[in-house]
C-alpha cells in the first residue's frame, strides 16, 4: 500500500511560536511576527515558491517595523528548529520494512526542504517527494492532490494520507484518499495498524 507523510508536525516538528521566542524576548514583538510574518499570506507564498524570500524578509520587515537583518535572523532560525520527531521516524522505517511505498507531501519553504534533505538521512524511506514550492501548489489546493496520484501512478483508495491538520485530509479524502489526523507517533501508528498497515 502507499503510505504518504506531510513533513511539518508530523515527520519533523512544527512550533512556530518557540521559533519566534527563540529570537525575540518582546511578548508585543513575538505576537507582531506570528500575525504579520508567520500568519501573513507572504508565508503561503513563500511555501508555494512563487516568493522569492530576500523579497519576504524586505515585505516582512516593513509590516513588522523591524529590521530585515532582525527579520532575515529570524527566517535563518525556521529550518533549523524543524526536527525530527524519533517516533514517526521509526515508524516510517518500519513500515517501510514491511513493503509498504512511502511518499511524502508537504508545504515548505526551498530554504527549509533543502535543509532537511541535506541534514537527515530519514528521507531514504521516501519513494517521491511533493513538496509545494517546488510544484507551486499547496495544499489544500486540489493541483497539489492531483499531482501526487499522477507523477507517483497512485490510486487514491490504495492510498492513506497522515497530516496534523484536518482541512489537508478533508481536501485528500475529495481524491478517494484514506486519511489520518496525526496527533502523535503511538496514535498514528495505531490507527495504521487498524487499516492493517501494521
Amino acid at each position: 500500500m502507499n503510505i504518504v507523510f506531510d513533513l511539518g508536525g508530523v515527520v519533523v516538528s512544527w512550533e512556530p511560536a518557540a521559533i519566534v521566542a527563540s529570537v525575540f524576548t518582546d511578548p508585543v514583538v513575538q505576537a507582531r511576527v506570528r500575525a504579520e510574518i508567520i500568519a501573513h499570506p507572504d508565508w503561503l507564498a513563500l511555501d508555494r515558491g512563487t516568493l522569492p524570500l530576500q523579497d519576504a524578509i524586505a515585505r516582512g520587515a516593513e509590516r513588522t517595523g523591524l529590521s530585515v537583518a532582525e527579520v532575515a535572523a529570524f527566517m535563518r532560525q525556521v529550518p533549523p528548529a524543524l526536527v525530527p520527531i524519533p517516533g514517526t521516524v521509526d515508524l516510517m522505517y518500519r513500515l517501510k520494512e514491511r513493503g509498504h511505498r512511502l511518499l511524502c507531501l508537504s508545504n515548505m519553504h526551498v530554504a527549509s526542504i533543502e535543509h532537511l534533505e541535506k541534514a537527515h538521512p530519514f528521507f531514504e524511506v521516501f519513494e517521491g517527494t511533493v513538496i509545494s514550492c517546488r510544484i507551486h501548489a499547496i495544499k489544500p489546493e486540489p493541483a497539489i492532490y492531483a499531482h501526487l496520484l499522477e507523477e507517483h501512478g497512485l490510486n487514491g483508495p490504495e492510498t492513506v494520507f497522515i497530516d496534523d491538520v484536518e482541512v489537508n485530509l478533508e481536501a485528500a479524502a475529495r481524491f478517494g484518499i484514506r486519511t489520518i489526523r496525526f496527533e502523535n507517533p503511538a496514535q498514528c501508528e495505531d490507527q495504521l495498524r487498524t487499516l492493517g498497515y501494521l
